[in-house]
């Protein structure tokens, strides 16, 4: 079995898919299908009731996220996502996003990221403190624009 670390995780063995070749400059290995084991490592992880620093570091580069597109995401700060990444102590609430996030992009459907970009760009131009409503037609409420 090969200790699979260079994903960053230290827990991932694999059985096979991989060969040792021999090189001018010692041994080196080569993986099969590296997107595919880095689709299975996260659906996987996405599973897991908890994260640790590193399955959520694992998930954000997945994702193409860096710490700050994380914590934005996330409605937290960047220093937040660095802390959780080194101590592995991460929010249920947070995880469970991330993990979501995760298995639509997976999936191919980019409904809930496109929900969160909108509240995220809401926040950045709305008021947190003003409603404004208006009635349309006498009959019907709608928030004003």
């Amino acid at each position: 079995m090969y200790h699979y670390t260079e994903c960053g995780l230290q827990n991932v063995w694999l059985e096979n898919g991989y060969e040792i070749e021999k090189t001018p400059y010692g041994k080196a290995v080569a993986i099969q299908d590296v997107a595919g084991l880095h689709r299975l490592i996260g659906r996987e992880i996405a599973r897991r009731p908890r994260l640790t620093g590193a399955e959520l570091r694992f998930l954000r580069k997945e994702l193409d996220l860096s710490q700050r597109g994380l914590a934005g995401l996330l409605g937290t700060s960047e220093q937040n996502v660095s802390l959780w990444e080194r101590r592995g102590k991460v929010p249920r609430g947070s995880a469970r996003l991330l993990k979501i996030l995760y298995l639509e992009r997976l999936e191919g459907n980019v409904k809930v990221r496109e929900i969160i970009d909108n509240f995220v760009e809401q926040d950045e131009h709305t008021p947190a403190d003003t409603l404004r409503l208006k009635v349309r037609r006498g009959i019907e409420w709608k928030a004003a624009a």
